[in-house]
């Protein structure tokens, strides 16, 4: 499996492959960078993630993947997408930006977050199941990129209650009722 791919289908083993390969500081970095360890200031009173500094590999893995020492908010999912946004707009010539790119267009076209596509606007994003931190419940999300083409919004649906592709059938609701909607 490679990444375009990987980001289509979720696929927690290639990621966690992957961030095994950073320190526990560079991940610190490449979380932070993002916007996923800080206040956005996108709402009033907003709280900010929970991050436990891993100590060991597998340690890094499992925060990497949202399992274990970590918990962002949706604001800061939602300041990761602006960001990566921006930087595929400075950079669409780039392998990464290309990869990245197709990687969530194909999961909100007809991968894990396929059910986004349904809302009648081009859609490119990610869904992602978390547990719950007492209980048997999970959480769903979905955070997107629209339109797919030339991006205006970042969508993000947060479900207490759910799975991602929840969370995505409720984005594409969000969708259908938005002026991004072609007629």
């Amino acid at each position: 499996m490679n990444a375009q791919q990987a980001l289509t289908w979720s696929c927690n083993s290639y990621f966690a492959k992957l961030a095994g390969t950073l320190s526990p500081r560079e991940l610190r970095q490449a979380l932070s960078e993002r916007g996923l360890l800080a206040a956005t200031g996108l709402t009033r009173q907003e709280e900010v993630a929970a991050f436990r500094e891993p100590r060991t590999r597998a340690q890094v893995q499992l925060a990497a993947l949202g399992v274990e020492g970590i918990r962002v908010t949706l604001p800061e999912l939602a300041e990761a997408y602006r960001s990566l946004a921006a930087e595929m707009a400075a950079h669409p010539e780039t392998v990464a930006t290309k990869t990245v790119s197709a990687g969530l267009t194909d999961s909100a076209s007809f991968g894990m977050a396929g059910a986004a596509s349904l809302g009648g606007v081009p859609v490119t994003g990610k869904t992602g199941t978390a547990s719950a931190e007492s209980g048997g419940a999970t959480h769903g999300w979905f955070v997107g990129l629209a339109p797919a083409e030339s991006p205006r919004v970042v969508v993000a649906v947060f479900l207490p209650a759910g799975h991602g592709s929840d969370a995505a059938l409720v984005a594409a609701k969000l969708l259908a009722h938005s002026p991004l909607r072609k007629p």
